[in-house]
């Protein structure tokens, strides 16, 4: 479409691919302008080496029951590196030892809670056997509401503490009785609709009675590769060769954006016949005149660059809370470990008191990358919560020796490091709140009324990476019809 120019707000995974799909249906005329105020794109998907390796910062793995983000990568040049997962397990390490993390569970919420014996004592299991056979609290469900909530008053404090605790934290590094059955489970919500007990819910979704696994999966956790029901033949996950970080820069030369890194937006304004972007310092600023645009930025940001052009989606962004976090990567000789790691990690329950959340063994992940570590394991280890951010105030260094001294504990390693990473993320995660997908309608119904303007990102349909690619689809979506139509009045 020659003579219209899109500008895109933020160049993380989601303005990206908003940029490449505006490219399939705008044409090869159109300018697309894409604007990123660090100083390199990506957001949170981003490669470094660590030992001469290269390893994903933020997220390693693409949901590849849900299309996008792999069609993406095989539509930019990648399909040749798509891998996937090794075959192996995923544990919790709960009270000390590290256990199998169970299977038959929907985000750690089991159909069956007597299958958790060697998880939870006995006691433990009987509670939650007799607490979900009563049936007379919390189902069938009429609203949205907070899952561990619902867990504990159907399964037990136990239950919802050292499994679906950490199973919820590794994704969205959130809490389980702060976080939206509806928006971080549907399929289990939707079942819970109808169901007397958790056990029947959870059932329907296991036998495929209601479909997905909710919007956060993919998150590149060590549950990424197992413990987590899903419907459907084929693998779970993905990944690419040399990491997912390498994704944002495939899909940014396949745009043809002109993209533009070190410049903040301000804000976006309506005109006459169009939209203005301000941009750069307060003193001096810029401006950009486009014919549409499409944010892509986290909530904060997006609340703040939308509050003139729709003041109402800007004040619903505005109440949506972050978590930060972030990831200490070692390599570590393997002759330091007892055993080899066999498994692609393992989840900590936040109850234990640990520092780490969360450990991905990803050399044993990541066939790829175990073939180029020689005698190296390379693994991730997680730590922030959503309302713990002390962890996350001290220096480098101390991160990695809190990070290690978990690592000794959990699987006996007595090795030194030969090299270490730390990646800060701040304000990463949106929670979930309850009621957040009505917060997310409301948005998108005040952002739809204004012509021309359209949203994507995390906080909409999801954290994974497939889920804001399908965001951006639907955001370039939205923007090439309203150009089409102005054109069509135009031209008559």
């Amino acid at each position: 479409m020659s003579g219209v120019r899109v500008a895109v707000v933020g160049g993380g995974i989601s303005g990206l691919a908003a940029a490449w799909f505006l490219r399939q249906s705008l044409g090869p005329d159109a300018e697309i302008v894409v604007l990123e105020k660090q100083p390199v794109v990506g957001g949170h998907l981003r490669v470094s080496e660590v030992a001469g390796l290269p390893v994903d910062e933020g997220a390693e793995s693409l949901l590849a029951r849900r299309p996008e983000a792999v069609d993406l990568a095989v539509a930019v040049g990648l399909g040749d590196d798509i891998v996937h997962p090794a075959a192996v397990g995923a544990g919790l390490w709960s009270r000390g030892e590290i256990v199998p993390l169970p299977v038959g569970t929907v985000m750690g919420v089991p159909a069956d809670p007597a299958r958790l014996a060697g998880l939870l004592t006995p006691s433990e299991v009987a509670r939650a056997e007799a607490l979900d056979a009563r049936g007379d609290a919390g189902l069938p469900v009429a609203e949205d509401v907070a899952i561990g909530r619902l867990v504990r008053s159907r399964y037990g404090d136990a239950v919802a503490d050292r499994l679906v605790e950490p199973l919820l934290g590794g994704v969205y590094a959130g809490r389980a009785d702060e976080l939206s059955l509806d928006a971080t489970v549907p399929a289990l919500g939707a079942a819970a609709r109808t169901a007397r007990t958790l056990r029947e819910a959870v059932a329907t979704v296991t036998s495929g009675g209601a479909a997905g696994n909710g919007p956060g999966r993919g998150s590149g956790t060590p549950a990424s590769s197992g413990g987590a029901t899903s419907g459907g033949p084929g693998p779970v996950f993905a990944g690419l060769a040399g990491g997912v970080g390498r994704l944002p820069g495939a899909v940014a030369v396949a745009s043809r954006a002109d993209v533009r890194t070190g410049v903040t937006v301000r804000s976006v304004e309506r005109t006459a016949d169009g939209w203005r972007l301000v941009t750069g310092p307060v003193p001096a600023p810029s401006v950009l005149d486009v014919d549409a645009v499409v944010v892509a930025t986290p909530a904060v940001a997006a609340a703040r660059v939308l509050a003139s052009a729709a003041p109402a989606a800007a004040a619903e962004l505005g109440g949506v809370e972050a978590a930060s976090m972030a990831i200490v990567t070692l390599a570590l000789p393997a002759d330091g470990f007892p055993a080899a790691p066999s498994s692609s990690g393992f989840l900590v329950p936040p109850i234990d008191g640990r520092t780490i959340k969360a450990v991905t063994f990803s050399s044993a992940k990541w066939p790829w990358l175990g073939g180029r570590a020689g005698g190296l394991v390379l693994l991730r280890a997680s730590l922030g919560r959503h309302g713990e951010a002390r962890d996350l105030q001290r220096d480098d260094g101390e991160l990695v020796e809190a990070a290690l001294a978990d690592v000794r504990a959990a699987t006996g390693y007595a090795g030194s490091v030969v090299d270490s990473r730390v990646t800060r993320w701040g304000g990463a995660l949106p929670q979930y709140a309850v009621g957040h997908l009505d917060r997310v309608a409301r948005v998108r119904a005040a952002v739809e009324a204004v012509p021309g303007l359209a949203v994507c990102g995390a906080v909409y349909d999801g954290v994974g990476v497939a889920a804001c690619v399908g965001a951006a689809r639907d955001a370039a979506g939205r923007v090439a019809a309203y150009l089409s139509e102005r054109r069509a009045r135009i031209e008559t």
